[in-house]
């Protein structure tokens, strides 16, 4: 059994289908907000990069005759904070991409509903804001596409599938910004594109003693994708290899880039890029789920380059514990994941990733001193809608300093969302199974300079 996603915009179908038509006014009462000078700005500019033609939002609200249907909901919503969608814990870190609406936001459509939701004068209107075709970030400087449309079946479950894309690039290239974007949204859950770097001739000579790695994980916590990493899973749970099936590669390569509900791309901060090596080959991992009806897809990863190097390189791992396990009926079951730097690192964001049985999570880090800091806390996670929490000011985090992950899981009859009460519940890729997975973006200092001090006699 597999959750289907309802909807990933910003208001939840289901409850706007009920919504009932504001009467119309004749006038606007005196004082009241309208849309054109006060609520237009606003839903420019926290709503509609999803809530326009073509994108996951299931309504586009561009326009005031887009928005006046659905006006009594978007204050309902937005009032009680459940959209736009955040599920970070106020008052624990600062987060660049915060999509919460201030006070002053939410009491502004308040008003303008309560008012009867007017229009206003056409003169007071701002322009909308301007969107590349089909693109979240402007026209990409590439665009890198599966070779072939994938043949999804109308029903059953589909292991996870591996496309190869050839790049052709000649040189390294920087890539400042990407975003994933499916052909047939409806069955893709979820796509990670990895770039495998071409093989070395020869394998180049190690002058002198191997570098230490930049992070060690603690025992259990280094597990290949696609393993258990506790007790093997039952034979009856897993997923059987299709007809069509496109196996994963012996080698992968670094994470590019992803698309998950709520997340389809990112854009990073000036000054920072993440390297593409000449001749890499993408490889994109595709979750696809079915819907009733047999269909296809065909998803594309569009770049944009930076000019020149950047000052900092961003890199990407992972923190997981694959040897979770989760007992038939537990409420509030924790599992736990912990990492050392080797370095000193910046820490730029966390994306958390559970399925449906995930509730909550924690991160903390620990300091060489003993100092310890929550860094962040989602306490609603909302697997429908998965956030890359980026922060505001990147972490700093000396040498020796320690992250700790705890994700807290609901197996019991309770959660509406659990496929089945009854079962332990281990690691694996689809979403009856469960992960505990954090997304994390890095960079890693410059190496301060050795120490030139003579020594007196």
């Amino acid at each position: 059994m597999i959750r289907k996603s309802l909807t990933f915009g910003v208001f939840s179908v289901i409850c706007l289908v009920a919504t009932v038509l504001l009467p119309a006014q004749s006038a606007t009462p005196v004082g009241a907000p309208t849309y054109s000078k006060d609520v237009a700005p606003i839903l420019y500019a926290n709503c509609t990069s999803c809530h326009r033609a073509g994108q996951i939002a299931p309504m586009s609200l561009m326009s005031y005759g887009e928005v006046r249907p659905w006006a009594r909901s978007i204050a309902a919503r937005v009032a009680v904070g459940s959209m736009p969608p955040w599920h970070a814990a106020a008052g624990v870190g600062e987060f660049e991409n915060d999509r919460r609406l201030s006070d002053r936001e939410k009491d502004t459509i308040a008003r303008w509903v309560a008012a009867g939701a007017p229009e206003g004068l056409a003169s007071e209107l701002p322009p909308p804001p301007q969107y590349a075709e089909g693109w979240r970030f402007g026209q990409p400087d590439a665009v890198l596409t599966m070779q072939e449309d994938y043949a999804i079946p109308a029903t059953g479950t589909v292991a996870y599938q591996y496309f190869e894309v050839p790049t052709s690039f000649t040189g390294d290239k920087w890539i400042q910004a990407y975003e994933v974007r499916p052909s047939n949204r409806a069955v893709v859950h979820h796509v990670i594109v990895y770039a495998r770097p071409p093989a070395p001739a020869q394998p180049a000579a190690q002058a002198g003693p191997r570098p230490a790695p930049i992070f060690t994980f603690a025992g259990g916590m280094e597990i290949p994708a696609g393993q258990t990493g506790g007790r093997a899973l039952p034979p009856e749970q897993r997923v059987a290899p299709g007809p069509n099936e496109r196996p994963a590669p012996r080698v992968l390569g670094p994470s590019l880039g992803g698309f998950v509900p709520g997340t389809p791309g990112r854009q990073y901060p000036a000054d920072t890029a993440a390297r593409l090596v000449a001749g890499s080959t993408l490889i994109f991992q595709m979750h696809y789920t079915t819907v009733g009806k047999a269909t296809s897809d065909r998803t594309s990863i569009g770049l944009i380059f930076a000019d020149a190097p950047p000052k900092t390189e961003l890199r990407s791992t992972a923190l997981i514990n694959g040897s979770l396990e989760i007992p038939p009926g537990a409420a509030d079951h924790r599992v736990d994941a912990e990492m050392t730097f080797n370095r000193d690192v910046t820490l730029w964001s966390m994306l958390p990733h559970t399925h449906v049985r995930g509730k909550r999570w924690s991160y903390d880090v620990i300091y060489p001193d003993g100092r310890t800091e929550t860094i962040l806390s989602v306490p609603n996670y909302d697997f429908e809608w998965q956030t890359d929490y980026m922060f505001k000011r990147p972490l700093e985090l000396p040498k020796g300093t320690r992250l700790h992950a705890t994700a807290w899981y609901d197996n019991s009859p309770a959660n509406k969302s659990n496929p089945d009460a009854t079962k332990t519940v281990w690691w694996g890729d689809q979403t009856w199974e469960e992960m505990m997975f954090t997304g994390l973006l890095y960079s890693v200092q410059p190496a301060a300079p050795a120490s030139t001090t003579a020594s007196a006699r």
